[in-house]
């Protein structure tokens, strides 16, 4: 018996950098729900993003947030993980050498000081970010949870030489094609998915997730009833045990019908 779905967001519920939620989905999940089984939106977006994405529903799904570094249910925090500190600095630095604007996921916000106002626009009302500006991000002295870097126009060859500076010592991963996050090591969504399921006393076994970028990978791996989009990576494929329609055609929407 199924108990839990978990799905990510960009390139699978909707396209990849933003997109609007078919309305379908909220009265699917409150059909899954009232037959007890929990949904889960797992994503590498901050948390207040996630909420505005799922706003009808908000208060009866699970979030998973910042690819893993956080956990939380109606507004509360479950669980999280803070950045290493030694690393925040020079990686801050780095991004801002390699043409990134960056992001910085805290608790309940997220930190910028970039003033590109078509990227401020797209994090704010694209993705509707909690967003609060900041002079110098080297000055910040919130807790830390991650730090991502964008490039709207690809970010796929800047991320290059920070993956390879810093794979080692940190969770890095690209998120979509904008999108460079990195971590602490131990982050990934199927870590927190994992927490989900110990807490909930749900198996894989009684598991289905939804994904298409790498940074989908390890959830799939957390799941039997693993699915990856039509339109997703082809190492995010090979990950998953099955097979679904694109994010365009709704997919994951069609397989969730089929558990009511």
């Amino acid at each position: 018996m199924i108990k839990l779905i978990v799905s990510d967001l960009d390139g699978t519920l909707v396209e990849d950098g933003g997109g609007v939620l078919n309305p379908e989905y909220f009265s699917v999940i409150r059909g899954l729900k009232a037959k007890g089984i929990y949904f889960c939106a797992a994503s590498g977006r901050h948390a207040s993003g996630i909420e505005h994405l799922f706003l009808p529903v908000k208060d009866e799904i699970f979030y998973i947030g910042g690819n893993g570094t956080y956990v939380g249910c109606r507004g509360r925090e479950l669980y999280r993980t803070e950045y290493k500190t030694e690393l925040t600095r020079a990686m801050i630095h780095d991004m801002r050498a390699a043409g990134m604007e960056i992001i910085v996921d805290s608790s309940d916000c997220v930190y910028t000081d970039s003033q590109d106002q078509r990227f401020l626009a797209w994090i704010q009302n694209g993705y509707h970010f909690r967003v609060r500006q900041v002079e110098d991000l080297l000055e910040l002295t919130a807790p830390v949870m991650k730090i991502a870097g964008c490039r709207m126009d690809g970010i796929a060859e800047a991320a290059r030489p920070v993956m390879e500076k810093y794979g080692g010592k940190l969770k890095v991963t690209l998120s979509g094609n904008q999108w460079l996050d990195t971590m602490e090591r131990s982050v990934n969504k199927g870590a927190a998915v994992k927490i989900l399921q110990d807490g909930l006393m749900i198996r894989p076994e009684e598991t289905v997730v939804f994904g298409d970028q790498m940074n989908d990978v390890e959830m799939l791996k957390q799941a039997y009833y693993s699915f990856a989009v039509a339109n997703a990576r082809p190492e995010t494929k090979q990950a998953a045990r099955f097979l679904a329609d694109s994010n365009e055609n709704l997919g994951p929407l069609k397989i969730m019908r089929l558990f009511l």
